[in-house]
């Protein structure tokens, strides 16, 4: 199965008192995966997003399965869950990376819906070509 991979190294900023990573920062990473993503596969929809074309996340989240902390080398890995109409449900992996190998550490979904800019406000718009072609590349099984 083909993944999208994006490698980060965790600051000091991103832990919190106990010197684990706030949990709100998966999230944070989801968006820098996403944004990565289509920067290196769908560069027209960048373009785009200085136009009329808005993806809004209307669902996100992270099941937390082990402890990140400073310094910890997080392979973040994004397939595709699904795509219908204006809607793309992205999966996320993040494996932290150690001497023993890569250890799952959480998994997340985020829901994005392609819309338009309009007069009237935001209206629902289909996936972009080259975003829907870019993330087939990347199905879940």
């Amino acid at each position: 199965m083909r993944t999208f991979d994006y490698v980060h190294v965790v600051g000091f900023e991103e832990t919190n008192l106990v010197g684990n990573v706030y949990f709100a920062n998966h999230i944070r990473w989801q968006g820098r995966v996403r944004e990565m993503f289509l920067r290196q596969h769908a560069p027209s929809v960048l373009e785009e997003l200085s136009g009329d074309l808005a993806l809004v996340t209307v669902r996100c989240g992270c099941d937390y399965l082990s402890e990140i902390y400073a310094f910890d080398q997080v392979r973040i890995r994004l397939r595709l869950g699904g795509m219908s109409q204006n809607r793309v449900t992205m999966l996320f992996e993040y494996w932290r990376c150690g001497k023993s190998g890569e250890e799952l550490a959480a998994k997340g979904e985020q829901q994005i819906a392609c819309m338009k800019r309009t007069d009237m406000g935001l209206v629902a718009t289909p996936i972009p070509s080259e975003l829907r072609n870019a993330l087939q590349l990347y199905a879940a099984a």
